[in-house]
C-alpha cells in the first residue's frame, strides 16, 4: 500500500467560486432523481414548506395586533376585550399549525431520505453491474465508486436544504416588505453585517471539500486497516503473525494525520466564525437602536416596535441561514459531481448492435488469433501472441507458474475482458459479435477466489444460475455432481442450512467443503464451456483427482478448461497449453509434451520429485 500517493485524478486544491457556482448545474439532475424516487412525497414536501413559510410573518403580525390592542385597552378602561382574546386564540392556532407543519416536513424529509438512499443505492449497483471487470481492478475507479456510495447517504439533506432555502426566501419576502416600508436602509445594514460571514463560510467549506476529497484514498486504507484489525476473516493470521501492533500503529498514523489536518482547519474556522458573528451582532443592534429611537419618538407604535424588531431579528437569522445554506447547497452540488461522475463511467466492453445468438451447439470451437491483453495503467502484457484452438468437446489444461496469464486467458474466453489486440473467434464469428448475456450463460466458470456467500447451502449453489434458485431438484443434482450432497446430508438444516458465521445459527465449512459447494455452481447451468480455475486447491491430491475425474465424466461432449498446479490432474486433459510470461510456449498432450523435454517436462519432473 502506498497511501501517500493519491490517484492521478484526485484533486486536493480548493474549489474556486466559479466552479462552485457551476456545480449548481448538478441540481436539476439531482431533483430528477428525487422525483423518480417518489413524485407524491416530493409534491407533499413542497406544499408543506410553502405553507410553513407564511407562518413567521403571520405570527409576528398577530403579535403586533395583540400588543397594540392591549395598549389601546389600557387607555380605555371598560372597553370590550373580545377582539383581544380572538387574536390570542388566533396566535395559539397559528403556533399549533406551525409546529404541526414543521413536524410533517420532518416526517416527509425522513421518508423521502430513506427512499432516496435506497433508490440511489440500487442505481449504483445497477450501473456497477454494467461495468467491466478490469474497471473494478483500477484504484481510480474505486475512489469514484467510494465517493458515489458516500453520496447515497445524506444527499437528501441537499433536498431539504434547497427546499428550506425556497421556504425561507418566501418568508423573507414577507418580512422584508414590512421593513422596507418602514426604513429601506435597515435591509442594507443587514446585508453589510451578514455578507462577510457568508464569504468566510464559503471559503472554509471549499477548504473542507478539498481536504475530504484529497483524503479519499487514505480513508479507504483507514477503513481497510480497521477491517484487518477486527474481523473474523483476518483474526487467524493477525494472531499467528502477531500483526495487531503493526495494524494498530498504522491506524493511529492515518487517523492521527486526518485529525491533525481537520483540527487545523476547524480552529481557523472557529476563530474567523467568532469574528464574523460579532460583526453580525453589531449590525443587528445598530438597526435595533434605530427602531427603538423611532418608538421613543412616537413614530411607530409599541406593536410596530415589536413587529419590526422581531422581523429584523428573524430576517437576520433567515439571511444568515440562507447565505450559510447557500454555501452548503453549492458544496452539496459539488459533492453531487462525485455521484454523477460515477454514472459517467462507461463500460469498455461494447454490446454488439445486432448481437448473434450463442450457437445451440458449438461446431468449430474457440479460436485465438494473435490475442494480447494488457491491463489499464500497466505497461506489461498479461497475455501476448496467443494463437490456438479450443475444439468442441475438448478438455484443455492450462499450465504455468503464478503470473503466467492463465486466469487472464479464461477471463478472455468468458468475455470478462476484451482483447487489447487480436481477436477470439467462435464458429467463424468474433466473440464480440455474440449476445454477451447469452455467451456467459453458456460458459460456466469457477475461480479459485470464489465467494463464500453468507446464505443457505442451497443459495450458495443456486448463485451459479440464479434464475433457477427455486429449482430444488437441479440444486440437489448439482450438489451430487460436485460431491457436495454428502455434506448437505450431514448439516442440521440440510440444503436450508445457513452457512458462515455472520448470521445466527450459521455453520462454517472447511476450505475443502466450501470448494465442493462452489464447484456445484458450475453444474447449475447447461453450459457448453466449463472452466475450473484452480477451485480445488484446498483439496488434497487424491480428492482433487476424484473431483476432476468426475468432472471429465460429467462434461463429455462439452468443452472444458482446467487450471491446476497438480500434474496428476492436468494429465487427464486432451491437450495441455503451457504459458510463460503470458505467451504460449508449448501445446500438446501429456505424453507429447514429455517427449519434447521442454518447459512442461521440466515442471512435471520437478513436481514428481516431491513425491519420491
Amino acid at each position: 500500500m502506498n497511501p501517500t500517493r493519491p490517484p492521478k485524478n484526485t484533486r486536493t486544491e480548493p474549489i474556486t467560486l466559479k466552479e462552485r457556482l457551476a456545480a449548481l448545474n448538478n441540481l436539476p439532475a439531482f431533483f430528477k432523481l428525487v422525483w423518480q424516487t417518489s413524485p407524491s412525497l416530493t409534491v407533499i414536501n413542497a406544499v408543506l414548506r410553502i405553507a410553513r413559510s407564511a407562518m413567521p410573518v403571520a405570527l409576528l403580525y398577530t403579535g403586533k395586533l395583540i400588543i397594540d390592542n392591549v395598549v389601546a385597552l389600557s387607555h380605555h378602561h371598560g372597553a370590550s376585550n373580545t377582539h383581544l382574546w380572538q387574536l390570542v386564540g388566533l396566535e395559539f392556532a397559528l403556533a399549533i399549525l406551525t409546529d404541526g407543519l414543521s413536524r410533517a416536513i420532518t416526517l416527509v424529509d425522513s421518508l423521502l431520505g430513506d427512499l432516496f438512499s435506497n433508490h440511489t443505492s440500487v442505481r449504483i449497483m445497477e450501473h456497477a453491474a454494467t461495468l467491466d471487470l478490469d474497471q473494478f481492478e483500477d484504484s481510480v475507479f474505486y475512489d469514484k465508486l467510494e465517493r458515489a456510495r458516500q453520496q447515497t447517504i445524506g444527499r437528501t439533506m441537499l433536498l431539504s436544504q434547497v427546499m428550506s432555502q425556497v421556504q425561507d426566501l418566501i418568508t423573507m419576502g414577507f418580512l422584508a416588505a414590512g421593513l422596507m416600508a418602514f426604513n429601506p436602509w435597515l435591509i442594507i445594514l443587514l446585508l453589510i453585517a451578514i455578507i462577510p460571514a457568508f464569504l468566510g463560510e464559503s471559503y472554509f467549506n471549499d477548504q473542507s471539500y478539498a481536504l475530504t476529497r484529497g483524503q479519499t484514498p487514505e480513508r479507504r486504507e483507514l477503513d481497510y486497516v480497521r477491517y484487518l484489525g477486527a474481523s473474523d476473516e483476518t483474526a487467524k493470521e493477525v494472531k499467528i503473525f502477531d500483526l495487531s501492533g503493526f495494524i494498530i500503529n498504522r491506524f493511529r498514523q492515518l487517523s492521527g494525520k486526518f485529525y491533525a489536518a481537520n483540527r487545523r482547519l476547524s480552529i481557523k474556522r472557529s476563530l474567523w466564525g467568532t469574528f464574523f458573528a460579532m460583526m453580525g451582532s453589531l449590525g443587528y443592534y445598530a438597526a435595533y437602536v434605530v427602531i427603538v429611537v423611532k418608538a421613543v419618538d412616537g413614530t411607530v407604535t409599541i406593536g410596530e416596535l415589536a413587529f419590526l424588531a422581531g422581523s429584523f431579528r428573524q430576517l437576520r437569522s433567515l439571511l444568515e441561514g440562507i447565505l450559510s445554506r447557500f454555501t452548503s447547497v453549492s458544496q452539496g452540488a459539488i459533492y453531487l459531481r462525485d455521484f454523477f461522475e460515477f454514472f459517467d463511467i462507461k463500460p469498455k466492453i461494447k454490446v454488439a448492435a445486432n448481437p448473434l445468438p450463442f450457437p445451440k451447439k458449438i461446431q468449430h470451437g474457440f479460436v485465438f488469433e494473435d490475442v494480447g491483453f494488457k491491463y489499464a495503467n500497466s505497461e506489461r502484457w498479461a497475455n501476448r501472441h496467443l494463437s490456438f484452438t479450443l475444439h468442441p468437446g475438448e478438455k484443455l489444461a492450462l499450465v504455468g507458474e503464478n503470473g503466467a496469464g492463465k486466469t487472464t486467458l479464461v477471463k478472455l474466453l468468458a468475455r470478462l475482458y476484451d482483447p487489447t489486440e487480436g481477436r477470439i473467434m467462435l464458429d467463424g464469428n468474433d466473440l464480440r459479435d455474440y449476445d454477451i448475456a447469452d455467451l456467459r450463460m453458456n460458459v460456466g466458470i469457477i475461480f479459485q477466489d470464489y465467494l463464500r456467500y453468507q446464505m443457505t447451502f442451497a443459495q450458495n449453489i443456486a448463485v451459479g444460475n440464479i434464475n433457477e434458485q427455486d429449482n430444488r431438484p437441479l440444486i440437489e443434482a448439482s450438489a451430487k455432481q460436485s460431491l457436495a450432497d454428502t455434506l448437505a446430508a450431514k448439516l442440521p438444516g440440510s440444503y436450508d442450512q445457513q452457512l458462515g458465521k455472520r448470521f445466527a445459527e450459521g455453520v462454517e465449512l472447511s476450505g475443502g467443503e466450501w470448494q465442493k459447494v462452489a464447484l456445484a455452481r458450475a453444474y447449475m447451468r447447461d453450459a457448453q464451456l466449463l472452466i475450473l480455475d484452480e477451485p480445488t486447491s484446498a483439496l488434497d491430491a487424491r480428492a482433487e483427482y476424484a473431483v476432476f475425474e468426475r468432472f471429465a465424466e460429467l462434461t463429455k461432449g462439452r468443452s472444458a478448461v482446467l487450471i491446476s498446479h497438480r500434474f496428476s490432474t492436468v494429465r487427464m486433459a486432451d491437450r495441455i497449453l503451457v504459458l510463460e510470461k503470458g505467451e504460449l510456449i508449448e501445446i500438446g498432450s501429456h505424453n507429447e509434451l514429455l517427449l519434447k523435454q521442454g518447459r512442461y517436462a521440466e515442471l512435471f519432473n520437478l513436481q514428481a520429485m516431491g513425491y519420491r
